[in-house]
């Protein structure tokens, strides 16, 4: 999509929404001959407010009557104090700046007493939920009234393109079944690569110790996950391990962490500031157009990732030309993804588009989970004392693990599944209802009986959904719902509440679109901590050399949650990071 292409859109909604008002209005004046004089301009502006909410008003008695047909009601809306709900607006977006994550919605989820709301942000129906039955029915049950729509393909257009993140239907489709193959079992349990990769950055973290130094562990664990992921889909090591890494004390902020002024920095603030620009225009929402009416934001940053794309995708092709005209075949299992995708198309941008958004969620999400556990094992030291007990017992203290082993390590599965309930890495998703209206499924039976009633979405609406507080709300798992507590994960009373409703746990998506990489995430999570508790038996945050304005505020502390007693400032843009990243000493085991 050419990025003018909304610009042009949102001037020919303007249009409709000012010029068409002010030419009925001008016209209306004429026809009975009527000066307004120094009146023109207050009158004018009031006509055009009038207008949209007299059209909003239409809007919404004609959907009053569909969902009454349909036996449901229409979902709760907001009621700000300006016109179009634009204070609730402004305060959202300056809320975002200082805010726990996701915190402004669990206010206005509070405030109205209900699971799910329609912003109406700019008289525009724009629902936002923390109910995880109307989330089951948007990724599965009902999956077919929804997709990831226009307003998202606009949004993130030039940054991931003809990707499998930004695309529905049979591109959607094709770039699953090509993908596929990669992520069975006999690919997934080749450790080798996870081995190399665990080994180097373990190493790393040996040298900070030995200098009595902490290391920014997200900055590492992203190299960790990106090299890795980079050899297991291109066959080509990115090698960012090798590069500069964070001095602390010294090193900035960067978008979603860490900021090395180095090349691998510059792909890296590239990556980061991409997301974060998407992340603020879904924020601001249907006019975001206009704060880039002079240019893409993302267009610079995207071409920084290009330069590192790109020649990968041109040699991938040329080595493809090669073998064809050599009469050279290699089996597919013996092919990276990249191959496979060359095999597949010759559309340069369509395989660039695909490896983006696959090293997006290679990195990002694996990064994310080994920062917020190795976050609970140092404020919790008694979790990192049980896990490196189970590894010991199973791995002994140098043996790599194995396929076998890991299945056997359930103490670790538990905490990786409580660390994703509380901090998933995708803390929100965003979907768009299909032309046609459709109505949610009444809300979970441990709700009210008030909030238990099929709600009515309207055709080409947005919806957001939330899987972070879901996954802590109190309703679904109890008074304890903010501890970290890995225990509800062996416990046969408390995985019984979860068993009998699965879908209150969505850490890698639902339904057709269900993340198919989750058990490459899962064993290489689970063969990173082996080979890190095997040698590390405590760690500590090191507050001292975080950034400035990287630790909570201490306004934090007068809300209810985890927020009060949370030691690092949790973020989201696209995916879940800490702010500032997260500087920890990590401590060598004696033996």
């Amino acid at each position: 999509m050419d990025p003018a292409r909304y610009r042009t859109r949102l001037f020919l909604d303007l249009c409709r929404t000012i010029l068409l008002p002010v030419l009925v209005l001008f016209t209306a004046l004429r026809i009975f001959q009527h000066r307004l004089e120094f009146l023109t301009i207050p009158v004018y502006f009031i006509f055009i407010i009038t207008w949209a909410s007299a059209k909003g008003a239409i809007t919404k008695y004609i959907q009053d009557r569909d969902a009454e047909r349909r036996g449901a009601k229409a979902i709760p809306r907001i009621v700000g104090k300006w016109p179009g709900n634009i204070d609730v607006l402004i305060k959202m977006l300056k809320a975002f700046k200082t805010s726990y994550v996701l915190d402004v919605y669990l206010k206005l989820f509070e405030e109205y007493q209900c699971t799910t709301l329609n912003t109406r942000i700019l008289w525009s129906d724009n629902i936002i939920s923390m109910d995880q039955e109307h989330a089951k029915f948007v990724l599965a049950t009902g999956f077919h009234h929804f997709w990831r729509g226009r307003m998202q393909k606009e949004r993130m257009e030039t940054f991931l393109g003809q990707g499998i993140f930004n695309r529905d239907d049979e591109v959607w489709k094709m770039h699953r079944s090509t993908a596929r193959p990669f992520f069975a079992r006999d690919r997934i349990s080749d450790f080798e690569i996870f081995e190399r990769h665990c080994a180097r950055t373990i190493a790393h973290l040996s040298a900070s110790e030995s200098a009595n130094q902490p290391s920014e562990a997200q900055d590492l664990f992203a190299r960790f996950t990106i090299d890795a992921a980079s050899e297991f889909l291109f066959g080509k090591n990115l090698d960012t391990l090798s590069a500069a890494l964070p001095v602390p004390g010294k090193t900035p902020v960067g978008p979603k962490g860490s900021a090395t002024l180095d090349e691998w920095g510059s792909f890296t603030g590239a990556f980061e500031m991409a997301q974060q620009i998407v992340t603020t225009r879904a924020r601001i929402g249907y006019l975001w157009p206009l704060y880039e009416l002079f240019g893409d934001k993302t267009q610079p940053y995207v071409k920084v990732i290009q330069t590192w794309l790109d020649p990968l995708v041109k040699q991938a092709l040329e080595d493809k030309a090669l073998s064809q005209r050599a009469g050279i075949t290699s089996p597919t299992a013996d092919k990276t993804f990249l191959q496979h995708l060359v095999d597949s198309t010759e559309d340069a941008i369509l395989i660039r588009d695909q490896l983006l958004s696959m090293l997006l969620a290679a990195r990002d999400t694996t990064a994310c989970v080994l920062t917020y556990i190795t976050y609970f094992m140092a404020v919790y030291p008694h979790v990192a004392e049980r896990l490196r007990a189970e590894i010991l017992e199973h791995c002994k203290p140098r043996a790599p693990p194995t396929y076998e082993t890991i299945k056997d390590l359930k103490y670790m599965r538990a905490v990786i599944n409580e660390t994703m309930r509380l901090f998933p890495p995708v803390p929100l998703n965003v979907r768009e209802s299909r032309a046609a209206s459709c109505v949610l499924p009444p809300s979970d039976p441990t709700y009210p009986e008030e909030d238990r009633r099929p709600l009515y979405i309207p055709g080409s609406t947005t919806i957001i959904y939330l899987p972070l507080i879901f996954q802590r709300n109190k309703a679904l798992w109890g008074p304890d719902a903010d501890e970290f507590d890995p225990d509800r994960w062996l416990q046969p009373e408390r995985i019984a509440r979860f068993v009998a409703n699965p879908a209150m746990f969505a850490p890698f998506s639902a339904g057709p679109r269900i993340c198919i990489g989750q058990n490459y995430a899962y064993n290489e999570i689970s063969y990173f901590l082996v080979r890190l508790l095997q040698q590390f038996d405590r760690f500590t945050l090191a507050p001292e050399v975080q950034p400035e304005g990287s630790l909570p505020p201490p306004e934090w502390k007068e809300r209810n949650g985890r927020q009060a007693i949370e030691k690092i400032w949790p973020a989201a843009a696209m995916t879940l990071y800490v702010k500032g990243g997260m500087w920890v000493r990590f401590h060598k085991a004696n033996s």
